[in-house]
């Protein structure tokens, strides 16, 4: 199989958060990601009215979604995992919202979710990012340990805030 660079864009990357408070629609968002010559949109499905229209306006581009969600449990996952497959997902990113302390708490809702991600037939990656299952670079190293096959969708710049590194306070680094 020969590789593919597919560059997306995030929708929430698209939202203005100006203080007058006027955002654009979901639909003049899509055009301007299709206008600049995007491959995809990256969305959450948080909204799954929102991602059935965005797969409307996508699909017939030949465009493609990335999907995100934020199971808590792996129970969490299978509406998700349904509603990825209506919408026919490029690949599905969990960010697990969870926050153990010990690898063995998570050992059970990993299985859960790769067993249900064993039943579709797109992608189901696990990210690294803060706030998350994966939000220390040392953790999710020992998770590697347990699920050596696990895909993750590395955005490593979270590894950077997901554990505090003491800095001795010096005058050379005070300025």
């Amino acid at each position: 199989m020969a590789q593919q660079l597919v560059v997306l864009q995030s929708l929430w990357a698209m939202e203005r958060r100006h203080t007058d408070g006027v955002e654009r629609s979901l639909e003049q968002n899509l055009a301007m990601i299709l206008e600049a010559g995007f491959d995809g949109v990256s969305m959450t499905c948080l909204d799954p009215a929102a991602a059935r229209r965005t797969a409307a306006v996508l699909k017939p581009q030949g465009k493609v979604m990335e999907v995100q969600c934020f199971p808590k449990s792996v129970d969490d996952l299978k509406p998700v995992l349904e509603l990825c497959t209506e919408l026919g997902v490029y690949y599905l990113d969990i960010q697990a919202d969870v926050r153990p302390r010990r690898i063995a708490e998570c050992i059970p809702l990993l299985e859960g979710w790769r067993r249900l991600a064993e039943q579709v037939r797109f992608p189901v990656y696990f990210e690294t990012h803060r706030d998350w299952m994966t939000t220390d670079l040392y953790f999710t190293l020992d998770l590697l340990e347990c699920f050596p096959d696990l895909k993750l969708l590395g955005d490593l710049s979270h590894f950077l805030v997901g554990r505090e590194f003491a800095m001795p306070i010096s005058a050379e680094n005070q300025a």
